[in-house]
C-alpha cells in the first residue's frame, strides 16, 4: 500500500466509527500491554483494514520508546494517524477511561473492606499469583530486550545499583541512555546488533496533519504543558508543598517522564517510595493495588491511581476520607496520563527523523536492557514481601541489604506463587484466570 492508498484508506474513516471502534479496544483491553497490542492490531489493521502492517508497525516502535503506558499511548496514536489531534484525545481517553473508573470503584472498596478476614484472604492468593505474573513478565521481556552480551551487562548492573545501593531510578535510566548514546558514537561495534527491519523505513498516511509543523509542535507542547503543570502549580499555591495532593502530582509528574519500559519497570520505585519516604502504603497494599490494576481493562500503570487513592485516604487529614481518595486519585491519574498525550501531539510527525538517528536508538536500546534489570529489583522486593513475614532493611559499607527472616516463611504463599508461575509458563495459562483461581484458594486455604 503506497502513501495515498494509505491516506485514502484514513480518510474514509468516519469519526464516530472510529469512536465505536476504539470504545470497544478499551472496554477490552484486558491482559496487559502484549494482550492490549494484539486486540489493536486485530481489529485496526486486519479487521477494519484502516491501518497498514507498515504504518501499525511505525506507530508501535515509536510508541515503545517513550515513556509511559505503551498500549495506551499506540491507541491515541492510531486515532491521530486517523483523525488528528480528535482522534487521538478520543482514542486514548477510551482506552483508560473504562480502567479508571473501574479502579476508582475497586480503590474504594479496598480502602473501606480490606480489613474484613474474607478480603483479607482473597488478596492473600492475588499476591501470591502477582509474584508469578512478575516473574513471567521478566522472563519474556528479558528474552524479546536482551540481544548481546553488553546488554545483559547493563540489565545486571542496572539492578546491582537500584536492589544494594539504592540509586534513584531516573538515575539509572539516565545512565543508561548515555552509556548507549556515547558507545554508539565511539564504539559503535558494542551495538553492532542493533539494527531496524525494513518495515521502519515504511510511510505513514499521508494527511496534512501528519506532515511535521513547528506551529503545531509548539502549541501541543505549550497547552499540553500548561494542562500537565498548571494544577500541579495551582496545587503549591494553594496548599503548599508538604500536602498530600501536591507531593502526589510532583511525584507522579517524574514518573511520567521517566517509566521506560512500562509499569513494571516503574513499580518497584513507586512501591519503595511510598512505603518507605512518604509513608502512605504497607508492602502488602502496592501487591494489592497491583492485583487490582491486572484485572481491569486499561494499562497496567493505572495501578498508581490506587496509590494516589490510598495515598490521599490515609494522610489526608479530611473530615470524609473517601473525597480525599477520589481527589488524590484524579490527581494521579491527571498526572500520569496528560503528559502521554502531549508525547504523540507534538513528536509523531517528526518520528520518520527520529528513527533514522542510530545514537539515539542505541541510548533507547540501552534503556531497555536497564528496564530489564529494574523489573528484576521489583521481581525479587515483591518476592520477599509476599513470601516472609518480616523483612528487614540493613545497611553496610554503603549497600542496602533486605533481609527476610527465614521463621517467618510462609509455605502456603510459596506453594501459591510456585503453582501460578507454573501455569502460566508450562501450560500457558491467561493472568486474569490465574489471578482468579489463587485469589478462590487463598480464600479457601484462610478458611481452612
Amino acid at each position: 500500500m503506497d502513501i495515498s492508498a494509505e491516506g485514502e484508506a484514513a480518510q474514509k474513516v468516519t469519526f464516530a466509527e472510529a469512536v465505536r471502534v476504539f470504545a470497544k479496544i478499551g472496554l477490552l483491553s484486558f491482559g496487559g500491554p502484549a494482550g492490549q497490542i494484539a486486540l489493536m492490531h486485530r481489529i485496526l489493521v486486519d479487521e477494519k483494514k484502516w491501518l497498514s502492517e507498515p504504518q501499525f508497525l511505525h506507530a508501535l516502535n515509536f510508541c515503545m520508546l517513550l515513556p509511559g503506558p505503551e498500549a495506551q499511548q499506540l491507541a491515541t496514536y492510531s486515532g491521530w494517524l486517523l483523525h488528528g489531534l480528535k482522534g487521538g484525545l478520543a482514542a486514548g481517553l477510551l482506552f483508560i477511561l473504562p480502567g479508571v473508573f473501574v479502579m476508582l470503584g475497586l480503590s474504594m472498596l479496598y480502602a473501606a473492606y480490606a480489613d474484613l478476614g474474607f478480603v483479607a484472604a482473597i488478596f492473600f492468593g492475588i499476591k501470591a499469583a502477582v509474584f508469578a505474573v512478575v516473574i513471567e513478565a521478566l522472563i519474556r521481556i528479558a528474552r524479546r530486550m536482551l540481544k548481546s552480551p553488553v546488554l545483559y551487562a547493563l540489565a545486571g548492573a542496572a539492578f546491582v545499583a537500584i536492589f544494594f545501593f539504592d540509586v534513584a531510578f531516573p538515575i539509572v535510566v539516565l545512565s543508561a541512555a548515555l552509556f548507549g548514546f556515547l558507545a554508539m558514537r565511539f564504539a559503535p561495534e558494542v551495538f553492532a546488533g542493533l539494527a531496524q527491519s525494513k518495515d521502519d523505513d515504511a510511510p505513514i498516511v499521508g494527511a496534512p496533519h501528519t506532515v511535521p509543523s513547528i506551529r503545531r509542535a509548539a502549541t501541543a507542547l505549550i497547552v499540553g504543558l500548561a494542562l500537565w503543570w498548571g494544577p500541579v502549580a495551582a496545587l503549591f499555591l494553594t496548599v503548599g508543598p508538604a500536602n498530600v495532593f501536591t507531593q502526589e502530582a510532583v511525584f507522579f509528574s517524574k514518573m511520567a517522564v521517566v517509566t521506560f519500559g512500562g509499569a513494571y519497570a516503574v513499580l518497584a520505585y513507586v512501591a519503595q517510595e511510598a512505603v518507605t519516604h512518604f509513608g502512605w502504603l504497607a508492602p502488602g497494599q502496592m501487591l494489592d493495588g497491583l492485583g487490582l490494576a491486572e484485572t481491569t481493562p486499561g494499562p497496567l500503570i493505572l495501578v498508581l491511581e490506587f496509590v494516589g487513592y490510598m495515598a490521599a485516604f490515609r494522610t489526608a487529614g479530611f473530615a470524609e476520607p473517601i473525597l480525599a481518595g477520589v481527589a488524590g486519585a484524579l490527581i494521579t491519574t491527571w498526572v500520569t496520563f496528560v503528559p502521554c498525550f502531549l508525547w504523540i501531539f507534538v513528536a509523531a510527525p517528526y518520528v520518520e527523523r527520529v528513527r533514522t538517528v542510530k545514537a539515539l536508538n542505541a541510548a533507547l536500546a540501552a534503556i531497555t536492557a536497564a528496564v530489564v534489570g529494574v523489573i528484576l529489583n521489583l521481581a525479587v522486593w515483591f518476592g520477599l514481601h509476599v513470601l516472609f513475614g518480616k523483612v528487614d532493611e540493613l545497611h553496610v559499607m554503603g549497600m542496602r541489604l533486605w533481609t527476610p527472616e527465614l521463621a517467618t516463611l510462609d509455605p502456603w504463599a510459596l506453594v501459591l506463587s510456585a503453582a501460578a508461575l507454573v501455569a502460566m509458563l508450562r501450560f500457558r495459562f491467561g493472568m486474569v484466570p490465574v489471578l482468579a483461581t489463587c485469589a478462590a484458594a487463598g480464600l479457601l486455604i484462610r478458611l481452612i
